[in-house]
C-alpha cells in the first residue's frame, strides 16, 4: 500500500515515515522545502521526498490524489477549509484512510478530568484550537453520513531531541532552563500546579501507525496521543533541578506579578494558553482499541530534550 505523509519530515513524520517503510508501505513525504528529519533512520532511503507547499499550490489536493495513495496522513493542516477541500478530493479517489492531525488545544479548558476525547462540545480557546476542533467535527459528520474513512489524532506537546520543548514556565524561553542549570532561584506562576503534557514524537507517530494497522476500529474516532503521565510546572522545575544536580530553589508569584518577572509579553501569552488548559488525559481508549504502548515516559522525553539542548550548546553547564 502507498502512504502519503503531508509534513513528513516534521516532529511526527520524523518517526512515522520510517515506521511505515518498516511495515511494508511505499511512502511519499511531502514537505514545503528541503528540510531534514530530526533523527536519521536507514529507512529514509526508501522514502520518496516531494516538495509541495499547500499555501502556494492552488491544486494541492489534486496533486496529492494524483500520487495514487491508499492512505493520506495529514500532519500540517491548520484550516477547516483545507480539510473540506481534502475531503472532496478524496471522495473522487480510491483513498481508503485519511488520518488528520488535530491537537490537544482542541480540548479547551478542563472541566471534568481526564479530558473526554469524544466530547463533541469542546470549547477551544484560540483560533488554532477552534480550527482543529471544527475539522474534527466535520470529519466525524462525514464519516457518520457518508462513511468517509477518517481518523483524528490529537497530540499533546510534542517533544524530544532536536526541537524546542515547553519549559516549566509553560513557554519556550531558554532563560528558566539556564537559570535552573546554574542553580539559581526561579519563580513559577500561581502555585505551579498547572499541568503540561510532553509526549515524544515517536509515540505520537505510534498512535498514527496503530490507527492505520487497526483501521476498522479507528475509523470515525478521535484519539489522544499522550504519554502515560503529565506533569505540573512545579514537578517539572523540581525535576530539572535534580537533572542538573542542584537543590530546588522555587518561589511562587501571582499571575500579574509573574508576568512582570518573566518580562516578555509574547512568552507570557504563550504561557497563558498552555497553562489555562491544564488537565489530564486518559490513554485507555488508545490502549484498548489501538494496542498503544508509549515507549517514553514524559520525564524520559524531557530529559532527552534537555540533553539535546546541552549537546547543541543551547544550555551551558558548569563542569
Amino acid at each position: 500500500m502507498k502512504a502519503v505523509v503531508i509534513g513528513g519530515k516534521g516532529h511526527i513524520g520524523t518517526y512515522l515515515c520510517p515506521m511505515l517503510v518498516k511495515n511494508g508501505f511505499e511512502v511519499v513525504s511531502i514537505t514545503r522545502g528541503n528540510s531534514q528529519p530530526y533523527e536519521d533512520d536507514y529507512a529514509w532511503k526508501d522514502v520518496e521526498s516531494v516538495f509541495l507547499d499547500r499555501n502556494k499550490c492552488s491544486n494541492f489536493e489534486e496533486q496529492i490524489i494524483s500520487m495514487n495513495p491508499d492512505i493520506i496522513i495529514d500532519l500540517v493542516n491548520f484550516n477547516i477549509e483545507d480539510t473540506k477541500k481534502m475531503v472532496e478530493a478524496i471522495k473522487k479517489s480510491s483513498v481508503s484512510h485519511y488520518l488528520y492531525c488535530s491537537s490537544c488545544w482542541a480540548h479547551g479548558m478542563a472541566e471534568i478530568l481526564p479530558f473526554n476525547k469524544d466530547d463533541m462540545n469542546k470549547v477551544p480557546l484560540d483560533e488554532y484550537g477552534k480550527d482543529k476542533f471544527a475539522s474534527e467535527m466535520y470529519l466525524k459528520e462525514e464519516y457518520r453520513k457518508n462513511g468517509f474513512p477518517a481518523t483524528i489524532v490529537m497530540p499533546g506537546q510534542i517533544s524530544g531531541p532536536g526541537w524546542t520543548i515547553i519549559n516549566p514556565w509553560g513557554n519556550t524561553s531558554m532563560r528558566v532552563i539556564q537559570d535552573i542549570a546554574d542553580g539559581k532561584e526561579i519563580a513559577l506562576p500561581n502555585f505551579g500546579m498547572e499541568i503540561i503534557h510532553h509526549v515524544h514524537g515517536y509515540d505520537v507517530a505510534q498512535v498514527f501507525m496503530n490507527a492505520i494497522t487497526h483501521r476498522n476500529v479507528s475509523l470515525g474516532e478521535s484519539f489522544d496521543a499522550e504519554a502515560e503521565n503529565s506533569i505540573t510546572l512545579y514537578g517539572y522545575a523540581k525535576h530539572l533541578y535534580e537533572f542538573f544536580g542542584h537543590e530546588p530553589k522555587i518561589k511562587f508569584l501571582g499571575w500579574n506579578e509573574w508576568c512582570e518577572y518573566e518580562g516578555n509579553k509574547e512568552e507570557c501569552e504563550h504561557t497563558y494558553y498552555h497553562i489555562i488548559r491544564s488537565g489530564t488525559f486518559s490513554i485507555e481508549k488508545e490502549k484498548r482499541l489501538l494496542e498503544y504502548k508509549p515507549k517514553y515516559t514524559n520525564l524520559e522525553t524531557i530529559d532527552l530534550a534537555i540533553q539535546s539542548y546541552i549537546d547543541r550548546g543551547l544550555i551551558s553547564v558548569k563542569r
